[in-house]
């Protein structure tokens, strides 16, 4: 019996005196924290995924990550319709400036494929909104 009391004893003070899996991600959070702030929001989304997979319990890191996942996943989203408007808009110019039905096809299955790109990039950004302010809700709720 007083075995067993001391093996208890010595687990719980090894549980007590171990750093919780928040004060481990710490670092890795600053550093992710720094990478968004500096743009490098590919980098930045790719270090989120690895605060998942290494600190699963890090319950308040992870909750302060996705909203910088959701902020991340924006800019880069807006960034990418910017890139396909432009390439949307020079594409239609040469398709209403093309003189045969061949060049013409041709010029529309690239002009279709940016079109539905363009579109699903804003649906993007959209869903991103709802949950940001999904969330927003939900902390004034609270």
């Amino acid at each position: 019996m007083r075995q067993l009391f001391f093996a208890l004893l010595l687990a719980s003070l090894l549980v007590a005196c171990r750093q919780s899996e928040d004060k481990r991600a710490q670092p890795l959070m600053q550093e992710i924290e720094r990478l968004y702030e500096e743009g490098n929001y590919q980098t930045a989304l790719d270090s989120i995924r690895k605060l998942r997979t290494d600190f699963p319990g890090a319950v308040e890191s992870r909750r302060k990550a996705l909203g910088l996942w959701q902020e991340a996943s924006l800019k880069l989203a807006q960034q990418d319709i910017a890139r396909t408007d432009s390439a949307l808009q020079a594409v239609t110019v040469l398709y209403n400036q093309a003189k045969t039905l061949r060049e013409r096809n041709f010029i529309g299955i690239k002009k279709d494929s940016l079109q539905i790109r363009y579109d699903a990039l804003c649906g993007t950004v959209r869903v991103i909104h709802r949950r940001q302010q999904e969330t927003a809700e939900k902390k004034i709720k609270k």
